[in-house]
């Protein structure tokens, strides 16, 4: 813009043009370059300046030699207020008479020298090109000297005319065949023009390297070969005589091996390859192999042209086996200077070869370490994922395979493990098979560098698993890690999914951007929680997120090993409604009603349903859900439809074999389906409410026949849901006042509901919970010490009516949140909340407590499970259920699995103080369940062992699922659940429904899990079909599971007795002591959650139990043959009574030193019948008393129809939501709940959720 005066006039003003001199206007100057010549002072006056640069300078000299200070900073002055407000509104403008300085950069470049170094050297793309051509010379010259031999004749090799040819003596060296050859014109004439092509391409290289040392240049080896292969040909030009001189041009072979390595490193750097060196290496050991031949094959064929006058094929085959270390000697050398080269060839490869194979053998080792690369033409032709993990351990490595490859379109697939550390012995060892030597590839890299992730070809890949190193120290550095990969790999390659394993909650939010995310705390707590509520859930979870073919146990002799087998290979799978032959019939037909059906029919278990136009998953969405043909169906059975076939020929056939055993879904006895259905023929008024505190089981009205058996409400098409479901849903609020005295329903109706207002973390799903009206101080928290607002110190000074749940911690994560929302989630009946106990090595933080304090009956202590006092201080006595959580600062130990050994023997030893407590375990190795409740001389558990290892060498998946601690659901270790990230590659909806059935997220419309207990009322159902129907029927329940604990006897644990005894199962029937236990269910309460209230005040409870311990005792000596048996039995029953009146008292001795009330433990021998139920519940039967007989518990998944119901069995149901029916009935059925609206704001909010 013109400097402008203050009186708004141009100064005079000179602009020089473009191709004009500011001085000459006839003499021209540099087209890009501007100056100034005028410099205007605020006085007016201007100061000329002469540029001095002449006009062929290409770059631009500013001379400020000659400007004073002043001037400086007086050479531009300010814009007056109105051009400023002009240059604001439109810009900055370009006038004509502006005076600009274009500069020109990087004039150094632009010398003859800088653009021919450019062309030839720096230039990636034009030197490879010219060391290209440069190969092709000496190739070129390389096949002529061949072409010269096979044309030259010995005898007229000579620079003169031609002579009388004389004989030579044998062994006589004729020197002139030596010196002189014959070569051709046109040949010569060739050779020449490539000697001066390659000499001035050596000269200029030369000059263009030159760095100020040319002694450097010219003694170069590459220098002198190309001197020596060159200049003779030149000096040929102008000496004819000369043109028949030999001149060794083979020796440019070895300048070609030379142009050849520069030229692969210029290829590298232009199409960008990385890690090379290994290719590189192997270029030039083969190279200067050849050299070495081809060397030693002309030299030797020319030199013997003064002797025997070999051949050129006799030459290269007499350096081939004597570089081979062969020789033969039929082809040799005669003459000394011939000889003389063998030995200086010989004398060279001794030098050269071990050089190049060290190099070679260094950086195969190196790549054996990194992993080398996975090409990209593998990468777009096959298929591979990539798994980023900080330190692959052995049974991380096995458990992935496993999982991954049992899907059978994934056996294509190439797993690529990129690790930043070494592999270690074993991982090594199991790669070497060749079962996954063909499929997996190692690679040490970091997932934060770009260029392991090019090796790893991450742009290619189909996912990417990022799993999270559970056995570090600090669990929340190892996230840190995990969460840079996730942000790496998704910079690197956005369009590659990412399966990513979290350890702590809090991190979850930040790779939110995942495709599927699995937070172990999560999961961990939830699956715990609901353990204490649903026995064996961690069992239940772990067998439907592992891939089987249900094929574990079936050669084995125990009929409850081949059906929990076998039903172990459930899995969950989708399809489409309208491509089904499973469920294409029941097109609008209700959800409950497609379910039995389906069931019935196929032996398929319908849970869930999506829409089309919706992506949430919807776990049994109730009868007012009509199935379109759009929808997505999500059912557990053994296989998928499309691996199912359809044989109905075969009903028949089996109504006539009546086998109990399940076959598959498509050969369903027919008497089963007969026996579910029942009669149809019964009027809807039985379907109507019952009060909760009675069973749903209950024998239906005998509508005035009295003879008729008692028959099921069949499943209607269209539910009339107004009857069925009008009950459950609004108990809740009124089943408090009804079943309960004045004082409980007061203290009962303290809670509320809503949804927590503080949530601990960041991404936590919010979950509708019982909460109290208001916040609970920190101090009421504290359950072992008194505060103003109460002053109880123990268990027993709250008067808890339900029995505690206990949970030890190490310290008070975020994790432990989800354990809680679980257990007070809204539709858990209030009646049967149980108080839940944390007891924490470490204080819990503000934070957390904080997050804690809206819920009811949650309370906190600081201590340990391996101390006995806080144990009693927290109310173990008063306790059904003890979840040990695995504790982070033992994850980790010096030898490997020993990480669960304090665990393990403190679990044991609360085993032996409180046999009557049911103890779930978390444990970091799976492997170490085998320590669990361990007896040295069990003889049983040494054949369940061997069960195992029979069923791992099988290759099967789940060999741990024989071990009874597993099976009973009392241990669980978090690593089992790593297979729930790796089906999702398959099953993308595994980890939604997982969450949903854990109580982790609370979608509208979905339902959730829950358990009931089968009671002798109840078993007038006989088979599950039935009662699969009476669920369907009564109360829109899906019944998907049973719990089973049965009566075993386990053979004597005597050694020589073991290979005599055989393991038997004894049949409930078959047992005396049944109508003790049938007399004692008949009075126990017949509700479906019953609480575990004391029954120890109840006389004939005890008296039964009492009986029926006895008896249990006894069988054992009934069994026995020998007398000295039964006298050794005797001595062992004295003994461990012994042992426990010491243990028994211990505990009260200090009990009463923490000033604790002793009346709630109990010996061991006077246990109450809750106690004795319990433990068989538990699947283990007073022990310490006899050891023949016990109990165990197994999970039966979506058993066949026909499967017999038995006593205690506990069925995993899947309720639908209250809510999503309250919400839909909002109008139709508001004149039935307006009073409890009316009395329960909080309630009256939820309603319209």
């Amino acid at each position: 813009m013109p400097f402008l005066d203050e009186d708004k006039s141009f100064q005079g003003i000179y602009k020089p043009t473009a191709l004009q001199h500011p001085q000459e206007s006839g003499q021209t100057m540099c087209s890009e370059c501007y100056t100034n010549q005028t410099y205007i002072h605020d006085d007016g006056s201007s100061h000329r300046y002469t540029s001095r640069l002449s006009a062929d300078h290409s770059g631009l000299v500013l001379d400020i030699g000659s400007l004073t200070m002043t001037e400086l900073e007086t050479e531009v002055p300010p814009l007056p207020p109105r051009y400023r407000f002009r240059d604001l509104l439109l810009g900055d403008q370009t006038f004509p008479n502006d005076d600009r300085v274009q500069v020109e950069f990087y004039v150094n470049e632009n010398t003859f020298k800088e653009r021919l170094k450019l062309f030839f050297i720096k230039n990636q793309r034009s030197s490879l090109r010219i060391r290209v051509f440069n190969f092709s010379l000496k190739l070129l010259s390389c096949f002529l000297y061949i072409v010269r031999v096979l044309l030259d004749d010995p005898t007229q090799a000579e620079c003169c005319p031609k002579q009388n040819v004389t004989v030579h003596k044998h062994h006589e060296i004729r020197w002139e065949a030596i010196l002189w050859v014959e070569r051709a014109t046109p040949l010569w004439v060739i050779q020449v023009i490539v000697a001066v092509i390659s000499f001035s391409e050596t000269m200029l290289l030369i000059y263009l390297s030159y760095k100020g040392n040319i002694w450097e240049q010219i003694f170069r080896i590459s220098f002198i070969l190309e001197m020596i292969n060159t200049v003779p040909f030149i000096i040929t030009i102008f000496w004819s005589p000369l043109r028949n001189l030999f001149i060794p041009v083979f020796l440019n072979c070895w300048l070609a091996k030379c142009v050849l390595e520069n030229m692969i490193n210029d290829l590298h750097r232009a199409i960008q390859r990385i890690q090379s060196a290994m290719f590189n290496q192997v270029i030039i050991l083969i190279c200067t192999l050849l050299c070495l031949v081809f060397t030693g094959m002309c030299g030797i064929q020319h030199l013997e042209r003064a002797g025997e006058n070999l051949s050129l094929f006799k030459s290269f085959y007499f350096c081939i086996v004597t570089f081979s270390t062969v020789g033969y000697g039929d082809v040799t050398p005669q003459i000394w200077p011939s000889q003389l080269l063998v030995v200086i060839m010989i004398c060279v490869a001794l030098v050269v070869l071990p050089l190049q194979f060290e190099e070679l053998v260094y950086l195969w080792m190196e790549r054996q370490k990194s992993g080398g690369n996975y090409s990209r033409h593998r990468a777009q032709t096959e298929k591979h994922v990539v798994l980023c993990v900080s330190s692959l351990k052995i049974d991380l490595l096995m458990d992935f395979l496993n999982e991954f490859y049992a899907h059978p379109r994934l056996q294509d697939y190439y797993v690529v493990i990129l690790c930043p550390t070494e592999m270690d012995i074993q991982v090594r060892r199991v790669l070497q098979i060749p079962l996954w030597s063909q499929r997996v590839i190692y690679l040490q890299g970091s997932a934060l560098k770009d260029q392991d992730l090019m090796r790893a070809k991450m742009d290619d890949a189909e996912a990417c698993f990022i799993l999270s190193s559970r056995n570090e120290v600090d669990r929340t550095a190892a996230d840190h890690q995990t969460i840079l990969r996730a942000w790496a790999v998704k910079d690197f390659a956005p369009n590659c999914p990412l399966y990513v394993q979290i350890l702590k909650p809090e991190n979850k939010f930040h790779v939110k951007f995942a495709d599927h995310v699995v937070c172990e705390e999560e999961f961990k707590y939830a699956m715990l929680a609901l353990n204490c509520i649903c026995p064996a859930t961690s069992t239940l979870i772990t067998l439907l997120v592992h891939t089987s073919r249900g094929q574990e146990g079936q050669q084995s002799p125990e009929q409850w090993q081949r059906m929990y087998g076998r039903c172990s290979g459930n899995e969950v799978y989708h399809i489409r409604l309208g491509d089904s032959k499973f469920f294409m019939e029941y097109e609008g037909k209700s959800f409950t009603y497609a379910a039995f059906h389906a069931h019935k029919k196929y032996g398929v278990c319908l849970i869930g349903v999506k829409r089309e136009d919706n992506k949430s998953i919807l776990l049994n969405p109730g009868p007012r859900h009509i199935m379109a043909a759009s929808d997505t169906c999500f059912y557990i059975n053994i296989t998928k439809e499309e691996n199912s076939a359809f044989i109905f020929k075969q009903e028949e056939k089996q109504k006539r074999k009546g086998r109990g055993l399940y076959d598959g879904p498509s050969r369903l006895p027919v008497h089963s389906i007969i026996a579910s259905m029942g009669t149809v023929a019964m009027d809807l008024q039985n379907t109507e409410c019952r009060p909760m505190n009675s069973s749903k089981l209950t024998l239906p009205s005998e509508n005035g026949t009295g003879t008729r058996r008692p028959s099921i409400a069949p499943v209607l098409e269209i539910a009339d849901t107004s009857t069925v479901l009008q009950c459950d849903l609004l108990s809740d609020q009124s089943e408090d006042e009804l079943t309960q005295s004045d004082d409980e329903s007061f203290s009962i109706l303290e809670y509320v509901k809503g949804y927590p207002p503080n949530s601990p973390y960041i991404g936590s799903s919010p979950t509708l919970c019982h909460l109290l009206p208001s916040k609970a101080a920190f101090c009421c928290l504290r359950l072992d010490k008194g505060c103003k607002h109460n002053s109880f110190e123990d268990a027993k000074a709250y008067g808890f009516k339900n029995k505690l749940i206990i949970v030890s911690a190490e310290t008070a994560g975020n994790g432990l949140y989800n354990f809680i929302v679980p257990l007070r989630a809204y539709y858990r009946s209030r009646k049967e909340l149980n108080p839940i106990v944390l007891l924490l090595d470490n204080p819990p933080d503000n934070h957390f407590l904080e997050a804690i304090c809206c819920f009811p009956m949650v309370y906190f202590m600081v201590g340990t499970i391996d101390n006995l006092d806080n144990l009693l201080q927290c109310g173990i006595i008063y306790a059904d259920n003890l979840v040990v959580v695995d504790k982070e600062s033992t994850m980790s130990a010096e030898e490997d699995y020993m990480a669960d050994a304090k665990t393990i023997v403190n679990v044991q030893t609360m085993f032996r103080l409180f046999p009557s407590l049911s103890i779930t375990t978390e444990l970091t190795h799976p492997s170490n369940m085998r320590f669990m409740q361990f007896r040295a001389k069990d003889s049983y558990s040494l054949a369940l062992s061997k069960l195992e290892k029979k069923e791992r060498e099988n290759g099967s998946n789940l060999a741990f699922m024989f071990r009874l601690p597993f099976a009973a659901g009392r241990v669980f270790s978090i690593s089992m659940l790593d297979t729930l990230l790796y089906q999702s590659f398959v099953k993308d909806y595994m980890i939604t429904i997982t969450r949903l059935l854990l109580g982790l997220d609370t979608t509208p419309g979905s339902g959730y899990l829950c358990a009931m207990k089968i009671t002798e009322d109840d078993l007038w159902i006989r088979t599950y079909g039935r009662l699969f129907q009476k669920l369907c029927s009564s109360s829109a329940e899906i019944p998907f599971g049973i719990y089973r604990t049965q009566s075993h006897t386990f053979p004597t644990s005597e050694p020589h007795d073991i290979r005599t005894q055989s393991q038997i199962s004894i049949n409930v029937e078959e047992c005396e002591d049944t109508k003790d236990v049938k007399e004692y269910w008949s009075g126990k309460n017949t509700q479906r959650n019953s609480t575990s209230s004391d029954q120890s005040d109840h006389p004939l409870l005890r008296r039964k139990s009492m009986q029926w311990a006895r008896r249990l005792s006894r069988k054992g000596n009934k069994q026995a043959n020998k007398t000295a048996e039964w006298i050794s039995q005797q001595r062992l029953n004295l003994y461990r009574r012994s042992e426990r009146q010491e243990l028994s008292e211990l505990v009260k001795n200090r009990m009463k030193h923490l000033g604790l009330p002793t009346m709630g433990y109990e010996d061991v021998a006077n246990l109450t019948a809750s106690d004795v139920m319990n433990r068989v519940n538990l699947g283990y039967l007073q022990d310490e008393m006899n050891d023949h007989q016990n109990t165990l518990s197994y999970v039966l998944i979506n058993p066949p129809p026909d499967t017999r119901l038995e006593l205690n069995d506990i069925v995993y149901l899947i309720r639908s939501d209250p809510l999503a029916h309250v919400a839909n009935d909002s109008h139709s059925q508001k004149s039935n709940y307006k009073t409890d609206q009316v009395g329960n704001p909080e309630t009256r909010d939820e309603t319209q959720l």
